[in-house]
């Protein structure tokens, strides 16, 4: 849903007797979200056997937008906020996501507040299974959305664009992190044929990470591959690891299915395989059902989801 608010700001400077009334400047926004829940069974290997429980799967709204300073320069907002419509109620319903302000130019943009690492956002639509059990923040570090965040995302130079976000530790003992990744193409395939993308972490919530990801089109296919190392700050839990994913689409059906693999160099490796179906009832609604198994060696446990859900955008 999108507004346009025409307000007047008196900019006044006086003068001696004279004053300057600035013009009236458009003031837009757009309030936006998911409602996405589902029906879940879940066996974790605790002994306790299959649990059915109601999940609501990162649903959310928010509200973004901005305004034209002048002919070179926009102001650029988003407050946005997690909402459980399943489980949780009361003063811990909402979860704050990404909430900045920025400006946005020729120069590209530049935001601060909270926000995604410029290593998370690099990875595209690769993730096939994003906010579900098969997320692939479930093996992978590095899906951070971190706050006291300064963000600046270049524009395209022949497809090509460069990223960085800072993010200030509250803690003297905790040093700064720094993300910056580098991009080609168009994460959804509209404009470019392939996707490529490859990001470094230093110092980000404890952790050293790099980054490679790309996806193309294959006739209607959309097949993938990211490839990450991993290790904390000091040395330890270094790991390596990929994703695979392919996804059909088939009139009002999208088939997916996503592979990875996550190999720690003293603690063994984890796995998790996924399969799923889409089914588009309208432009903004689909119904979806998915299944998720998890071999984790690590710790000697096999786990395996199985979901029946419905998924609404506005």
């Amino acid at each position: 849903m999108k507004k346009t608010l025409l307000v007047t700001v008196p900019a006044i400077l006086a003068l001696g007797s004279s004053a300057v009334v600035a013009e009236e400047q458009p003031l837009t926004w757009d309030i936006y979200g998911k409602i996405n829940v589902s029906l879940q069974s879940n066996d974790l290997d605790d002994g306790n056997g299959s649990q059915t429980d109601v999940v609501s799967n990162a649903s959310r709204f928010g509200i973004q937008g901005g305004a034209q300073l002048n002919d070179d320069l926009e102001v650029i907002y988003k407050l946005e906020w997690e909402v459980d419509v399943a489980d949780i109620g009361g003063s811990d319903n909402l979860k704050s996501r990404n909430q900045y302000i920025g400006l946005k130019g020729n120069f590209g943009e530049i935001t601060i507040g909270r926000r995604d690492t410029v290593l998370k956002t690099t990875q595209g639509d690769i993730d096939l299974f994003n906010d579900y059990e098969a997320d692939i923040k479930a093996l992978f570090e590095g899906e951070n959305r971190l706050s006291n965040t300064v963000s600046y995302y270049s524009p395209a130079f022949n497809q090509v664009r460069f990223q960085v976000s800072y993010t200030a530790s509250d803690d003297p003992l905790v040093d700064d992190g720094i993300s910056t990744a580098i991009s080609y193409g168009d994460e959804g395939l509209d404009d470019t044929s392939f996707y490529l993308g490859g990001a470094v972490d230093r110092k980000v919530d404890g952790y050293d990470i790099e980054r490679v990801v790309g996806y193309t089109k294959l006739a209607s296919a959309v097949v993938g591959l990211m490839w990450q190392q991993q290790e904390q700050v000091d040395g330890t839990a270094e790991a390596d690891g990929y994703v695979a994913s392919v996804k059909y689409p088939y009139q009002n059906f999208t088939f997916k299915a996503q592979f990875q693999r996550m190999d720690f160099s003293v603690d063994g490796e984890q796995t998790s395989l996924a399969a799923g179906v889409d089914y588009k009832l309208g432009k903004n609604t689909k119904v979806y059902t998915w299944y998720t198994g998890r071999d984790l060696d690590s710790i000697d446990v096999n786990q395996s989801y199985l979901a029946l859900g419905i998924e609404h955008k506005f």
